[in-house]
């Protein structure tokens, strides 16, 4: 297991994503509701984050709902919404007292209006602090953000706003919920699937995977520290050879 110890600092990627998965057969695993498995998944958020600030990553964006996520049983999503709702009321001050500013993409006005109005309240209270940005996506799925930003870029071309000639990846990108994020270098999934389940198809165009067999619940701080010591140990090329990132550094 890593520690913060053996961790370069100087070469720490800018934004890590995490697909937090497992939550629900961890909770099997110990012979309870699937609700267990989330509501001790809340730990790992909470740990996970502060590691993150601690040894200096700027952005995290947690995968906490997709908008597939609402076809699961209305027991559940329920359950999901108020744990969702009383968990970003509690870490307010904590989140304040780290200097940690909370964000959001996603279809949020799909979210119930107290859990968006709890959301929201959260976002402006923190909107101040510096030190890191936690994204959670909720409601959110790839394909629905591309569709999206096809559609507002089709109402810029339609108003005359822009042409088609204009169109561009800036462009494009400036259209996506992460506008104004940097593309994360490392996206860590937990559990042990191995596939990214319609989460920042664009965005992690050269990011670089990680895949942990722990579930959820029991992914902690030297699980994190081992994703980020395994990245600092890759080459990343960005289609260019061995020899010329050499040459180049």
């Amino acid at each position: 297991m890593a520690a913060i110890s053996d961790i370069d600092k100087t070469k720490l990627p800018n934004h890590v994503a995490i697909i937090m998965d497992g939550n629900g057969r961890w909770a099997k695993q110990h012979g309870k509701e699937r609700i267990f498995g989330h509501q001790n998944g809340v730990a790992s958020v909470r740990e996970v984050t502060e590691a993150a600030a601690e040894i200096g990553i700027n952005y995290l964006t947690l995968y906490a709902f997709s908008t597939e996520n609402w076809n699961r049983p209305k027991d559940e999503v329920d359950a999901l919404m108020g744990l969702l709702v009383s968990t970003i009321h509690k870490e307010v001050p904590t989140l304040n007292k780290n200097q940690i500013r909370l964000n959001a993409i996603g279809n949020l006005k799909s979210l119930p209006e107290n859990c968006y109005n709890e959301l929201m309240d959260a976002i402006s209270q923190t909107s101040k602090n510096t030190r890191l940005t936690l994204v959670l996506a909720l409601s959110y799925s790839s394909k629905w953000e591309i569709i999206d930003a096809v559609k507002q870029i089709a109402e810029k071309v339609k108003k005359n706003e822009i042409s088609i000639n204009d169109i561009d990846e800036k462009i494009f990108e400036s259209t996506l919920c992460t506008s104004g994020i940097p593309d994360p270098e490392l996206l860590i999934r937990t559990s042990g699937e191995q596939r990214i389940s319609n989460f920042l198809l664009w965005q992690i165009a050269y990011s670089e995977l990680y895949f942990t067999e722990k579930f959820w619940p029991d992914f902690h701080k030297e699980d994190f520290f081992d994703a980020i010591l395994d990245f600092q140990n890759r080459e990343r090329r960005f289609g260019k050879t061995s020899e010329q990132i050499k040459v180049e550094n």
